[in-house]
Formats: C-alpha cells, sequence, structure tokens
C-alpha cells in the first residue's frame, strides 16, 4: 500500500489528485469543528467533556460525523444523510420498476437516480437537523448534563430554523466536497470522506484506553489493544478479499466470417457480500426503542423495560438482538442485491453456462444455492465483528466507540483497499510494462 502512494507520488497527474484530495480533506475536518450560530460553544464543550464517548443513543451518527453531531458544528449531519438516501434508492430500485428501469438504462439513468439521492438527501438533513436541534433544545442531548439546556440560548422560532439551514446546508457542501473527490481527486469521495471521519477519532480513543489503564500506567493494556486491532485489521482483510469464483463457459458462435465466444469466465460472489450494510441496518433499528423513551418521557413498565435492556450495549438481550439483526439483514441485503435469476437470464441469452449445470433455471437455483451456503459464514463474521465494541467494554472498560471493531473496522478496512485498488489501476494505466520486459 505504502508503495502504491510512493509511486503516485511520482507521478505528476496523479500527484495533483492526491494533493487536490487532501486539501479536500482539511476543509472537511475544519468545517467539522465551526460551531453552528446560535449554539454556546463552551456549554457544549462542558457537556462533551462530562460525557466523554459514552453517548451510545448518538454513537453511529457521531462516528460517521467524525465527533461533529454532539460538538454541534455546520457538519454536525456529516455523510449520514448521504448514505441513507443511497441505501434508500438501492432498496427502492427493487421495489419501483421505474427505478429498476432507470438502473437498467446505464450512465443516464445512474445519473437520474444520483440526482434523485442528492433530492433525498436534502430532505433527511433537514428532518435530521430538526431533531437534533430540537434535541438540544431540551437538553436531552447530553442528558445528565448540568448546562444540557443552556446549550441553545435563544431558542426563538428565527434562532431554530437557521440553525436547522445552517445544518443542512453544510450536508450538501460535504455532499459536493464528495464528489469533487470523485470527480477530480483519486475517486470513491463518499467513502472517504466516511473514512476520514472515522479515522479522526481513532487516536483520542486509543488514548482513553490508556489513560483508563492500570498495569504500567495503562501501557500494557495500551498494547494489547494495539496487538488486537492488528489481528483485527488481518482478519477483516483476509475475510473481505474471499470470494467464491463460479466458473462460467461461453459457446463458441459464428456471425459471418468471424467466431465469437469460446471464453472462459468467472462469477465472484464474495463471502461478505452484504458489507457494512447490515451493521448500520441492526445498529440503526436498536437506537428506535431508545429514542422513543428518550422523547416521550414515560416512566411506564414497557419504558422501564426498555431503559435496563436496550439502552446499554453490554446486556445480553442487547447483545443477542444486535447478533440476530446483523445475520438477519445480511441474508435481507444479499436477497435484493444479487438477483440469481437475472444473472441467469444474461448468461444464458449470451451463450454462457456453468460447466455441468443446465442454462436457465438450475443455473439460477445453483446460484441462489451457492449464495445462501457464503452468506452465512459471512454474516456470523459480520455479527462477531460488531460484538467486539461489546466484549472491550467489559474488558477494557472501553466506551461503545472501541476503534478496532464493529463499524469503523469494517469501513476503514473496506475503504483503504478500494482506494489502493483505484490508485494501482490508475498507475497501471500511465505505466503498463505488458508482457516483455
Amino acid at each position: 500500500m505504502l508503495t502504491a502512494f510512493a509511486r503516485a507520488f511520482k507521478t505528476p497527474d496523479l500527484r495533483k489528485k492526491l494533493l487536490f484530495t487532501l486539501g479536500i480533506i482539511v476543509l472537511y475536518r475544519l468545517g467539522s469543528h465551526i460551531p453552528v450560530p446560535g449554539v454556546s460553544y463552551k456549554n457544549v464543550q462542558i457537556c462533551v467533556d462530562q460525557m466523554g464517548s459514552s453517548n451510545s443513543l448518538f454513537g453511529l451518527v457521531n462516528m460517521f460525523s467524525g465527533g461533529a453531531l454532539l460538538q454541534i458544528t455546520i457538519f454536525a449531519l456529516g455523510i449520514m444523510p448521504y448514505i441513507t438516501a443511497s441505501i434508500i434508492l438501492q432498496l427502492l430500485t427493487v421495489v419501483i420498476p421505474k427505478l429498476e428501469n432507470l438502473k437498467k438504462e446505464g450512465q443516464s439513468g445512474t445519473a437520474k437516480i444520483t440526482q434523485y439521492t442528492r433530492y433525498l438527501t436534502v430532505a433527511l438533513a433537514i428532518l435530521q437537523g430538526t431533531g437534533l436541534v430540537a434535541t438540544a433544545r431540551t437538553g436531552a442531548l447530553f442528558g445528565t448534563c448540568p448546562v444540557a439546556r443552556e446549550i441553545v440560548p435563544n431558542q426563538s422560532i428565527f434562532t431554530t430554523i437557521v440553525m436547522v439551514l445552517t445544518m443542512t446546508a453544510g450536508t450538501c457542501v460535504v455532499m459536493w466536497l464528495g464528489e469533487l473527490i470523485t470527480d477530480r481527486g483519486i475517486g470513491n469521495g463518499m467513502s472517504i470522506l466516511m473514512f476520514i471521519s472515522i479515522a479522526a477519532g481513532f487516536v483520542g480513543a486509543l488514548w482513553t484506553i490508556k489513560l483508563q489503564g492500570k498495569i504500567a500506567d495503562g501501557w500494557v493494556e495500551f498494547a494489547v489493544v494495539i496487538l488486537v486491532g492488528l489481528a483485527m485489521v488481518a482478519l477483516v482483510v483476509f475475510v473481505e478479499q474471499a470470494q467464491r469464483r463460479i466458473p462460467v463457459q461461453y459457446a463458441k458462435r459464428m456471425i459471418g466470417r468471424r467466431a465469437y465466444g469460446g471464453t472462459s469466465t468467472y462469477i465472484p460472489l464474495k463471502v461478505n457480500q452484504a458489507g457494512v450494510i447490515p451493521v448500520i441496518f441492526a445498529s440503526s433499528l436498536l437506537y428506535i426503542p431508545a429514542l422513543i423513551v428518550q422523547f416521550s418521557g414515560s416512566t411506564a413498565g414497557w419504558a422501564t423495560w426498555i431503559q435496563k435492556h436496550f439502552v446499554k450495549g453490554d446486556h445480553p438481550y442487547y447483545i443477542a438482538a444486535y447478533f440476530l439483526l446483523i445475520v438477519f439483514f445480511a441474508f435481507f441485503y444479499v436477497a435484493i442485491s444479487f438477483n440469481p435469476e437475472e444473472v441467469a437470464d444474461n448468461m444464458k441469452k449470451y451463450g454462457g453456462f456453468i460447466p455441468g449445470i443446465r442454462a436457465g433455471r438450475p443455473t439460477a437455483e445453483y446460484l441462489s444455492y451457492v449464495l445462501n451456503r457464503i452468506t452465512w459464514p459471512g454474516s456470523l463474521y459480520l455479527g462477531l465483528i460488531a460484538l467486539v465494541p461489546t466484549m472491550a467494554l467489559a474488558g477494557f472498560g472501553a466506551n461503545q466507540n472501541f476503534p478496532f471493531g464493529g463499524t469503523s473496522i469494517l469501513i476503514i478496512v473496506g475503504v483503504g483497499l478500494e482506494t489502493v485498488k483505484q490508485i494501482e489501476s490508475q498507475l497501471q494505466q500511465r505505466n503498463y510494462e505488458g508482457f516483455l520486459r
């Protein structure tokens, strides 16, 4: 990986792209520290210092914003509205025939879906910004902080509208910065901004573990966490690169005097076909009961039961529900994102077949069988990786945002691998040695 970056800096045009990307990242991190107008920065810092990183209710969104959510900055919502909009449009593509037809139209259809994603991102940003401002005004954002109700001193309607519009504009700017990286930088802009947001909290989380450690002034715990992190990265890289290659043979066809086909290829089915989406789905779904209890303020039996079992992440009920939801959403997302019947029909249309399997319906059944078999280990792997913060919580007294586990490690490794592949492909286009040297 370091060799690829070193070679990229030696290539003039790639060096410009890398420097442009670094400049966008600096602007993004700068915006994550500029407070929203109408917010008392002093009181926010008091509450953040008191709460630390233990606010599990908004932990996922805060992680995706690089810690900007609890700071209530102009980039407080971060890239989360865009991620949510992209997932919603991807799910609706399977349900709505018009979106499915747009997806099949190629580049023009993809551009139209991207435009719909932007509109939905703005709508979600307004909704989430309104919820965040309302939570901050009532003091529920920081719970037991003594100055939680003084975070927004002026609670007039005008101030509220300005705060919501500022956060929405910040989300639009973040979306624009990501598209700039995709067009003029090294590519994969939204994922890189997500990578930066998560990586920004790594140093602080590691140092917190060192400060909370008791053996050798915390250095033993610090070293153990580093070793566990390296092992986790190696495991994630191994599983993310693992795939089942199904061979496909194309029959030779004569068109005029030319022969077409007769080639061999394969269908790569990844072990973790769903990526990090099941973890995001499961985390978001488990936040809903706690949000309902917090905003309702009820002291009924059901509210007490939810606060006891589904607010703290180390409770057995929470752990079991989290693991089962990840496994369920892994199968659900794979089922809607990969259509074996469509793949089998395309293979049949172009004269392709799997050796030993008849074309058509038997091919679709075989693909479904293989996909179900490899999704089981992939879903269990996702569930175990996501539970690492909980084990760290019990073993080291770490917080819910333990750096080497769950969503963070999956995204960082996945985006890192994808970025290195893009840089290597661009290097290969500029310096292709061929078969003979």
